[in-house]
């Protein structure tokens, strides 16, 4: 399980560190993709299967579900760590994200969110707000 929230930089040739608690369930390599909000989803390949499952499970006949499936899988690039466990992200998804120098590395159960830091700010407080004023129980038929 991935958790917590680290920061990190790009370097100029586009890499980002994992933290190092990360590397462990990576070491088999990941898939980088496009997220909600502008962040990119990195997945391990043995989720990534999962989630290439869930996405097939979509109706074809739904328009929405046809343009998910083409900007999650279009954009997804298979990869691996380096020695240093540094991940390589394209140009086009740096550019999705807006990650500049600084970015956010996000722990989210299943997946890493990777977020331009100015953009997580925003994002997070959001989320952080959304979380404290809660007052009844979320279910799974509240669509969470």
């Amino acid at each position: 399980m991935f958790l917590g929230e680290y920061q990190h930089t790009v370097d100029e040739k586009g890499r980002v560190v994992m933290p190092r608690k990360f590397r462990d369930r990576l070491s088999d390599g990941c898939v980088i993709t496009k997220g909600q909000e502008h962040c990119l989803y990195v997945f391990p390949m043995e989720q990534w299967e999962t989630e290439v499952q869930r996405v097939r499970r979509l109706p074809r006949t739904d328009r929405r579900a046809r343009n998910y499936a083409r900007s999650f899988f279009a954009a997804a690039s298979d990869l691996a760590l380096d020695k240093a466990g540094r991940v390589q992200i394209s140009e086009a998804l740096r550019s999705y994200a807006g990650l500049g120098k600084d970015v956010t590395v996000v722990g989210v159960a299943e997946r890493i969110e990777l977020w331009s830091t100015a953009t997580w700010e925003t994002v997070a407080q959001e989320a952080d707000d959304f979380y404290a004023g809660i007052e009844e129980v979320l279910s799974d038929d509240d669509g969470i």
